[in-house]
């Protein structure tokens, strides 16, 4: 029997349509495809209307800063506007409530963070330096606790992405970054979500925050150096589109997409959701994300 194909618009996305496809086949993961297809369009709206950045960022400050293992971009050079952000900041936790995934006293907090702008800003600030510019944070002010760390944390992720997302379209373009050789982001300074296994058989890291690719080791843990083999486990999907690298050093893991065995390139809306199972697999012996 052929697979069905998922019904889409002229105007639907690759993205979109391969999210679709994945929730006929597994309509087990519909609920995270319907939620992941909400936060996708939501954000793509912001990036038509997000301002491109322009920075000047010549080879001495890129190269400084691998020496440093500091990531190269700075709060200062997103091209943030705050009204727009506001909005995104509040139309993301919008959508994390309606899937169950935000509690209500949480979006509570977070819909009254947004309509001031005055608070808002120092905990955008601190969440983007604390990897960015993890020794200068403690100079900064410290921001008025509105709600738990974990949810805020979680919102500003999503609505900081396609802000940060086009800074890395435009940088990526422009820079080198297959001298960095760390675990963290060269950009932003954020970990990495998922991995790319390329065909060279190389592994290429996608970062989180603003979903910049560079090259690590396959055999070495981004999170905390571990380069013994011996504590590196690893297991595949039962279709060999995903594998799951695991550490027994710090117990964390990280997935990745075989663009060998794919049949489509990466991409990270789509690939984070088909690797739910994984997830659970790899939490389950007791490692965590």
């Amino acid at each position: 029997m052929p697979e069905p194909r998922a019904q889409s618009s002229r105007s639907d996305s690759q993205e979109v349509v391969e999210l679709k496809r994945l929730k006929a086949s597994q309509p087990e993961l519909a609920e995270a495809v319907d939620l992941h297809l909400a936060l996708l369009g939501l954000q793509r709206r912001v990036q038509a209307r997000a301002a491109v950045p322009w920075m000047e960022i010549g080879p001495d400050r890129v190269r400084r800063a691998q020496e440093l293992g500091r990531a190269l971009l700075q709060f200062e050079d997103i091209p943030l506007d705050w009204t727009e952000f506001r909005l995104v900041f509040r139309q993301t936790a919008d959508v994390l409530r309606r899937f169950d995934t935000l509690e209500p006293d949480d979006h509570r907090a977070i819909q009254s963070m947004s309509r001031d702008g005055n608070a808002l800003k120092p905990h955008v600030a601190r969440w983007f330096n604390a990897t960015a510019m993890p020794g200068g944070i403690d100079a900064m002010p410290p921001a008025a606790a509105a709600l738990p760390h974990e949810p805020l944390e979680q919102v500003l992720a999503l609505a900081m992405r396609p802000f940060l997302e086009r800074c890395a379209d435009m940088l990526q373009q422009r820079l080198d970054f297959t001298g960095w050789r760390r675990g963290s982001c060269p950009l932003c300074g954020g970990e990495p979500e998922l991995a790319i296994l390329v065909s060279s058989g190389d592994r290429v890291l996608v970062c989180g925050r603003c979903t910049v690719r560079w090259p690590f080791g396959e055999m070495r843990c981004p999170f905390c150096g571990n380069a013994d083999r011996a504590s590196l486990p690893s297991f595949g999907s039962p279709d060999h589109r995903y594998r799951m690298y695991a550490c027994d050093a710090c117990r964390r893991y990280l997935k990745a997409y075989d663009a060998r065995q794919g049949g489509r390139p990466f991409m990270l809306w789509v690939d984070s959701v088909a690797t739910l199972p994984l997830d659970a697999a790899a939490v389950a012996r007791g490692y965590s994300a």
